[in-house]
């Protein structure tokens, strides 16, 4: 551990929403004499960085877009996320309240797994000038925007071209990512545990063009051969960057990965089947047929 017997831990949360403020007090109470914590930030917190250093563990109260938009400086520093759902959903966020309790002893000890999951890094290039950077946790996607008429991207694997797509955009995922915007638009779940990326097309002008999953080391180019004026680069809906027509998406694994403390009653799967009714058995009328 990081010069201290206790593990050292820094709290994110946004106390204005809902009743995060309290759960965060109920834990700080809940692990003393067990752990220490370095710090508590907000999600934009300009001290997170120095924090980062000198912790063992992050501890996210929130959805997964909390997870989703701390984990991106987290990944730098190496520090392992405990994601604690107060949201919707909760694919990272795997454990409640309660079960971090319960199960904060042995996370601590080292007794929890952590899982590396895969990342993506965004540059836009326009010549040899870099305007934009990004880690991404899900996703990086092009989106048409006003006046919302269809784009056309230009694809390109290890500078080999894949297709044109006369689309409202793209989506380049993670494995992680593949059940968030990939899915709603059509596109394949993908373990978490794999590395590879998936390439989704949003609204295909096209019957055929369906979603390809290459190998997580290539290296995907994205040329905007007709944009609008509004047309954007998102990084896990969170972070955007217009984009010109000159410009260059590029898209390459990570350097860092994220690194994801495993909820131990929970598959990666439980969210999946719980959450979307993913592969639910057909509801068969139990009443005899009159």
């Amino acid at each position: 551990m990081a010069g201290s017997n206790l593990p050292r831990l820094i709290i994110f949360g946004d106390p204005k929403k809902g009743h995060v403020a309290d759960v965060i007090k109920d834990f700080n109470d809940f692990i003393k004499g067990k752990a220490e914590v370095v710090a508590t930030c907000l999600l934009d917190d300009s001290t997170m960085p120095e924090a980062l250093e000198n912790c063992d563990y992050a501890v996210v109260f929130g959805g997964d877009g909390s997870i989703i938009s701390a984990a991106r400086s987290l990944s730098s520093n190496s520090v392992p996320v405990i994601g604690v759902n107060l949201g919707k959903l909760g694919y990272l966020a795997e454990f409640s309240v309660a079960e971090l309790k319960k199960a904060f002893d042995d996370i601590v000890s080292g007794k929890a797994v952590i899982e590396k999951r895969m990342m993506l890094g965004c540059r836009i290039l326009s010549g040899p000038k870099e305007k934009f950077r990004s880690a991404a946790i899900n996703d990086i996607f092009i989106t048409a925007g006003p006046p919302f008429r269809v784009i056309e991207l230009k694809i390109l694997v290890d500078g080999q071209p894949l297709t044109s797509c006369v689309s409202d955009g793209l989506i380049i995922a993670t494995p992680t990512g593949s059940t968030a915007y990939n899915l709603s638009a059509g596109g394949p779940i993908l373990s978490p545990r794999i590395e590879a990326m998936v390439i989704t097309p949003i609204c295909p002008h096209s019957l055929s063009f369906r979603s390809i999953v290459i190998n997580a080391e290539s290296t995907v180019e994205v040329f905007g051969i007709r944009v609008n004026e509004g047309t954007t680069v998102s990084i896990d809906g969170q972070i955007s960057h217009s984009l010109s027509i000159d410009d260059v998406v590029r898209v390459e694994k990570y350097q860092d990965d994220f690194l994801l403390v495993n909820n131990p009653i929970r598959t990666e799967w439980d969210t999946l089947a719980s959450k979307l009714s993913w592969a639910e058995k057909p509801k068969y009328k139990s009443d005899p047929i009159r």
